[in-house]
């Protein structure tokens, strides 16, 4: 007899950062917000929906958001403010459950195959958090339920903003077979477009490759496509997650060539970094510089500090030095990331790791769902 199967919720915030500045000021309400500067060097850290509509992205340089939106509206930061609103989110969640896993302060995994309420339906669960969201922060969320993360992720994401998505045991096969081959999570548009190339348009057509074929296509990465086609994601949901990086990283379109255009875009990520740390109130000793070429090699280079480290200027600095360290790759590069680790000890149950992927660098749902 094949064991019963778990009911896993994902909770996705809808643009956290800009809802909230919303909420705060009301004429903000309906208009296109930006959350970050818009000095020069500035950056996105996110966006409402109104820009979102524009093409405004968290991660974009704040000149590219403002050229695409010139109406769009900068406010700066209140991190204090959203931690303090994550508080309240993660204490409805555990209403439900102690199976409680943040990835951010706007998103969770949640396991209420056995939960507090005795409630059996897992979308019932659902429909309350979300309800009881609305009703203590005025703030709206939406939700994937389904039989593991990798889908309940998937489904969150399906029916924005404010929506819920359930994918039950037995449609998971039927509805990845459908699925754009876009729509799955980890693959980025640029992969999406190669597997395009390639005759791969749906979750079907995915499924049809065999594992030694999306390996030589895609590398370690297709391994993990052959098994999330296949819904095989075991993962449990850790709600003692230690989180040991904060980090960004971004794919970009064209390749770069030279050392200014490398420092150029490794700016807003150096920025968005320091951001992340004070949003945590986090900050480490090591900076890791994080280079994969067009050939998929990946060069990695550090620097530990005798002080922690959080603000832009103080990265910045040593990013520009071991950026220049001697031996850049040989061929152009397609990903600039970068991450601090060797974090400080204060930990108040929040998540540590903000990596983000702004392309099509699939992630390992092992690592980082």
């Amino acid at each position: 007899m094949s064991p019963p199967h778990r009911k896993i919720i994902h909770i996705d915030m809808d643009a956290f950062f800009a809802s909230v500045e919303q909420r705060e000021d009301p004429s903000l309400r309906g208009k296109p917000v930006a959350v970050g500067g818009s000095r020069a060097r500035g950056v996105v850290a996110a966006a409402s929906y109104e820009a979102r509509a524009y093409g405004v992205r968290s991660a974009m340089p704040s000149l590219t958001a403002a050229r695409l939106c010139p109406d769009l509206i900068f406010v700066k930061p209140q991190f204090d403010l959203y931690r303090e609103v994550s508080h309240q989110i993660r204490a409805i969640f555990f209403r439900y459950t102690d199976l409680v896993e943040p990835l951010s302060l706007d998103e969770a995994y949640l396991d209420v195959t056995e939960n507090k309420q005795g409630l059996t339906a897992a979308t019932q669960i659902a429909r309350q958090i979300r309800r009881e969201i609305w009703e203590e922060t005025q703030l709206t969320a939406s939700a994937g339920i389904s039989v593991n993360k990798f889908l309940a992720k998937v489904a969150s994401g399906l029916n924005k903003p404010n929506g819920m998505t359930l994918i039950p045991p037995d449609r998971v096969e039927s509805f990845l077979e459908k699925l754009p081959i876009h729509r799955f999570h980890g693959i980025g548009d640029k992969t999406a477009a190669k597997m395009k190339r390639l005759g791969i348009h749906t979750g079907a057509d995915l499924k049809a490759c065999t594992e030694y074929e999306l390996a030589r296509h895609f590398g370690k990465a297709g391994r993990f496509y052959y098994r999330i086609v296949r819904a095989l994601d075991d993962r449990p949901v850790h709600p003692d997650r230690i989180r040991k990086s904060v980090g960004a990283e971004r794919t970009f379109s064209e390749d770069l060539t030279t050392a200014t255009e490398m420092l150029e875009r490794l700016r807003p990520i150096t920025q968005l970094v320091a951001d992340r740390l004070a949003a945590t109130h986090t900050s480490g000793k090591t900076l890791t510089l994080k280079i994969k070429s067009t050939d998929f090699v990946i060069t990695t280079r550090s620097r530990t500090t005798s002080q922690y480290l959080q603000q832009a200027e103080d990265l910045w600095e040593i990013v520009h030095d071991l950026l220049h360290t001697p031996g850049l790759p040989a061929h152009p590069v397609r990903l600039l990331g970068l991450s601090v680790s060797s974090l400080d000890n204060e930990d108040d149950g929040l998540p540590r790791q903000l990596t983000i992927d702004f392309g099509d660098t699939p992630q390992d749902p092992a690592a980082n769902p």
